[in-house]
């Protein structure tokens, strides 16, 4: 589905942006050997004592040395490719922190992680989370980041080149017929084989970039910092991350946050539909706010009516592009618009950007806005380039668990399902989830349940509603962890922590810095 990203990681005040043609997340979750393999399955803690074969990783002293913004330093730590087979080689882990400030006694290091997949922690920690945090927990905490493994500076999975990826986000995602049914599937078997075929990198760590591999990663991390606890925040698909963790090592939890949180018992398809009405909630909360001005270019009336005028106008894209003004010569068509619109249901701070993104592209026919949007959302330079966001995001998801559908046929039996959740973006959504239904690599992950039995107490966000992660993914992890802690924002957007409610601020703040998580059940607007 949509990217599972915390709405402030790559901000430079513009939002965390919803995902387009066909790279759409499809799942995460990945069982501990020995278990069954179904959603009643739980995630098995491993054991206490550190394997022989790891030592040598877990004895590393980082080499710090300064980098990015002033205050900054970086490292970069061994990790095995293969935890079964530690002999096999290494790859190479950078982490980032920027040291307590004071005043106030140390309480050690904090990592954060702003989800995705794909999204890079320490991009987020050096422009966001090192400086933007509040400034009590920057004081008492060495702030750390370590991107996780298939992303940014930590042996980066790679499929495309800037030409092809934007070929590629301009793929119709609403196929009319056969000959369109095949581009796409074609699409989306160009795009997994380049991830295996770019480099050696991608052909090297493709098979070992699962959420289990990243959170046994962050032990590492830990250890090296000198902790002997993990104290996190993870943000949107950074929660399944800490999550995991919290199943791996529960002994070894200090203060976890998990903000926009994810159900890991969920399937992919479960996950996919769900997300998909979680985006049309977010719509008809945009929807409601834009009808009631004089100026929304969906006109008047009921959300519902809006969205019959949206789907209208990609109708409409979708047969005859607009104007952008891009340089590369690139339109808005049906797949970009899809994605700019989807992109400001992430934070409700991007409402206004989106109405005038829309103005201009249905009254003027000037599609630059949604482009914009749209190009955010990817990590897309100017230049033409992208970072590899949504190359990780699609190895980590198409490993992490078996893909939603396999064939252009089960898409198309699903599709009443989807259009219900969403009449406006439901059958994008279904046939963007076709693509890991084509991945070179098979998925090693299935749907589980994480209880994380004797941990410490874990603090659970969810925002009643978030577009990405509905929910009610939140009321279930909660409900899954031992020691579980459910906080909710009552509002829109995706994530809640420092997004300007006092009360989930304060409440995540003490629990951070004096060990006092909220009441169960506690409830912020």
């Amino acid at each position: 589905m949509y990217l599972w990203r915390h709405s402030s990681a790559h901000r430079r005040r513009t939002v965390l942006l919803a995902a387009a043609a066909g790279l759409l997340l499809t799942g995460i979750s990945g069982c501990s050997p020995g278990s069954s393999g179904t959603a009643d399955a739980s995630l098995a803690a491993l054991p206490r004592s550190t394997p022989a074969g790891l030592a040598e990783y877990y004895g590393q002293t980082p080499k710090w040395r300064e980098c990015g913004a002033p205050g900054f330093e970086c490292a970069s730590l061994k990790a095995p490719l293969d935890y079964d087979e530690p002999s096999a080689g290494d790859i190479d882990l950078a982490v980032s922190r920027k040291k307590a400030t004071g005043p106030g006694e140390r309480l050690g290091s904090l990592l954060v992680n702003p989800g995705g997949p794909g999204g890079s922690a320490i991009g987020y920690l050096q422009s966001y989370a090192g400086i933007g945090y509040p400034q009590g927990v920057r004081a008492r905490y060495d702030m750390v980041a370590v991107d996780p493994r298939g992303v940014a500076r930590s042996a980066p999975v790679t499929c495309l080149d800037g030409p092809r990826m934007d070929a590629y986000t301009q793929t119709d995602v609403t196929p009319d017929d056969t000959a369109e049914q095949d581009r796409l599937s074609a699409a989306f078997k160009k795009f997994a084989s380049g991830c295996e075929t770019y480099d050696k990198t991608s052909r090297k760590v493709l098979p070992h970039v699962s959420t289990i591999e990243a959170a046994r990663d962050m032990d590492l991390v830990r250890a090296a910092l000198g902790d002997e606890k993990l104290n996190y925040v993870g943000a949107s698909y950074g929660t399944f991350l800490g999550a995991t963790y919290a199943g791996l090592y529960p002994e070894r939890v200090g203060r976890l946050v998990l903000d926009g949180a994810m159900d890991p018992s969920l399937d992919a398809r479960e996950l996919n539909e769900q997300q998909t009405a979680g985006f049309e909630t977010a719509f008809q909360s945009f929807a409601k706010d834009c009808v009631g001005r004089s100026d929304c270019p969906l006109g008047t009336g009921t959300p519902d009516e809006a969205g019959k005028r949206l789907k209208e106008f990609f109708t409409t894209l979708d047969r005859t592009p607009i104007a952008t003004g891009d340089p590369d010569g690139r339109k808005l068509g049906e797949a970009l618009a899809t994605t700019g619109v989807i992109a400001a249901m992430y934070d409700e701070g991007a409402w206004p950007q989106l109405r005038d993104a829309l103005t201009a592209a249905i009254k003027e026919k000037d599609g630059a806005g949604l482009l914009a949007l749209s190009d955010s959302y990817y990590e897309r330079d100017p230049d033409g380039t992208y970072t590899n966001l949504m190359f990780a995001n699609a190895a980590v998801n198409c490993l992490d668990q078996p893909p939603s559908f396999t064939s252009p046929q089960e898409v198309k039996d699903a599709l009443p399902d989807f259009e219900k959740a969403s009449p406006v973006f439901g059958a994008g959504l279904a046939w963007s989830a076709l693509n890991c239904g084509y991945w070179p690599v098979k998925p090693t992950g299935e749907p589980h349940r994480i209880t994380a039995d004797g941990a410490a107490p874990i603090v659970v966000v969810g925002t009643t509603r978030d577009p990405a992660t509905p929910y009610p993914w939140a009321k279930a992890l909660a409900d899954q962890l031992s020691s579980g802690r459910l906080l909710t924002y009552d509002g829109d957007g995706h994530t809640a922590y420092g997004r300007g409610s006092d009360c989930i601020d304060g409440a995540i703040d003490t629990y951070l810095l004096d060990g006092t998580p909220p009441t169960d059940g506690k409830r912020c607007s």
